[in-house]
């Protein structure tokens, strides 16, 4: 069955609310068999909600919509839903009965407004939020269906979980599936390339390539009649991709890199310790999100200045005659890190932040030097730049890459 979702709200338009339901939405659609269709915003607007109801309606059976559920005069999506549907609003008690003894239990009095949330499509299935005050509910005319949710995330997924996904369940009789492969090294062009003979003329299951900063991932999916039958046709085609573009790959569980670097450090027992310069510790911070990496984290040094290089025990006369962003100065921040740390892996960074560089150089140029099973060496990050912008995040996700490669035995690959 095709669905869309209609989130409202004029606070998304401006910019000021990330639309995280549709993101959650589309997820467990597709998971339940579900074919989705379109995404569409639209303001606290009634005449424009209910143009994009007609929009949503005219190609897709289900229709999704997030906000508009409150007590306030702008919250409307449940009289437009009701209005294009035919269908009368009633007074549910059971509602008004939750409203008072929320109101009760937190001591307050409940404004007149707030009734507003009791009344409900005559017709619909409510779906009762235990976890806030505005319901949701389900209408179906003529075959067609529309699932209203408040707009908060928290009452969205509780709903869901609680009414939403039951209801939905019986409108489908597929299951889908999918996993995330996870590449590195290789370009998006380059990869479809390689995969093509199993790209082309594809039905089920589907592969699709998205180009990230530094990295590209494949979303294999497959719908089948249950969702074993369809695990089954991933793992397959999981193991073609594998035979073809297999060392490229470093998660095919949707793992990010610095998850899977903590990983191998901890399966391995490997410490590790970092010196940065022009990351500002961010590299450190992306270590210690991972949970376990208090076994293997040693600790770190933000080097920003020349003056903190050589405290750390770079050489004055190294930065003196390579400079302060040179492969030699990284190298010897790894290794100073080294005896500082005694860690068994130590990464470093230098590079300029721009806009401006030393003569003979460029912002966005950068050093990564290790130290790793008594070698040292480095590797060349060249970003692109736009304005002259740095890209820290690119710098931090090479950082990661040089660890990956060391810990997966693939230092010869190091560029």
């Amino acid at each position: 069955m095709k669905a869309s979702i209609i989130a409202v709200g004029t606070e998304l338009l401006f910019g000021q609310v990330v639309n995280s339901n549709a993101a959650y939405l589309s997820e467990n659609l597709n998971h339940m068999g579900f074919d989705v269709m379109y995404h569409f915003v639209v303001g606290d607007n009634p005449a424009r909600l209910k143009e994009k109801l007609a929009d949503a309606f005219a190609d897709t059976d289900l229709v999704l919509l997030t906000g508009g559920l409150g007590p306030t005069q702008d919250d409307l999506t449940k009289e437009m839903v009701a209005e294009y549907m035919g269908a009368d609003l009633y007074m549910d008690e059971r509602v008004v009965e939750e409203l008072r003894e929320f109101f009760h239990k937190r001591g307050g009095k409940m404004a007149e407004n707030n009734f507003k949330q009791a009344y409900l499509p005559v017709g619909c299935t409510p779906l009762y939020n235990a976890s806030g005050t505005a319901p949701g509910f389900a209408l179906s005319k003529d075959g067609k269906t529309a699932i209203c949710f408040p707009g908060p995330p928290r009452e969205l997924k509780w709903l869901f979980e609680h009414g939403a996904r039951q209801y939905l369940e019986q409108m489908t009789d597929k299951k889908m599936y999918y996993r995330i492969v996870r590449t590195i090294g290789i370009g998006e062009s380059d990869l479809e390339m390689a995969l093509m003979p199993l790209i082309d003329g594809q039905t089920d299951p589907t592969i699709a390539t998205y180009a990230k900063e530094g990295e590209c991932t494949l979303r294999v999916a497959s719908q089948r009649a249950s969702i074993d039958e369809a695990k089954a046709a991933v793992d397959d085609m999981i193991g073609k991709i594998k035979s073809i573009v297999g060392r490229y790959i470093y998660s095919i569980d949707d793992e990010e890199l610095h998850e899977v670097v903590v990983r191998l450090l901890r399966e391995k027992s490997i410490s590790i310790s970092a010196a940065e310069s022009c990351t500002g510790g961010g590299f450190a911070s992306l270590i210690t999100d991972v949970a376990g990496a208090s076994d293997v984290f040693k600790g770190s040094y933000v080097t920003y200045s020349n003056e903190s290089k050589i405290r750390l025990g770079v050489k004055a006369e190294t930065i003196g005659a390579h400079g302060v962003v040179s492969p030699e100065t990284a190298i010897e921040m790894a290794e100073a890190l080294y005896k500082e740390t005694g860690a068994e892996l130590c990464i470093s960074v230098t590079g300029y932040a721009g806009p401006d560089a030393d003569p003979g150089h460029e912002a966005g140029e950068a050093y990564i030097g290790y130290k790793y099973e008594g070698k040292s060496g480095f590797a060349v990050v060249k970003t692109n730049r736009n304005e002259r912008i740095w890209n820290r995040n690119y710098i931090k996700l090479r950082m990661m890459r040089v660890a990956y490669l060391l810990l997966s035995d693939r230092a010869d690959e190091i560029s």
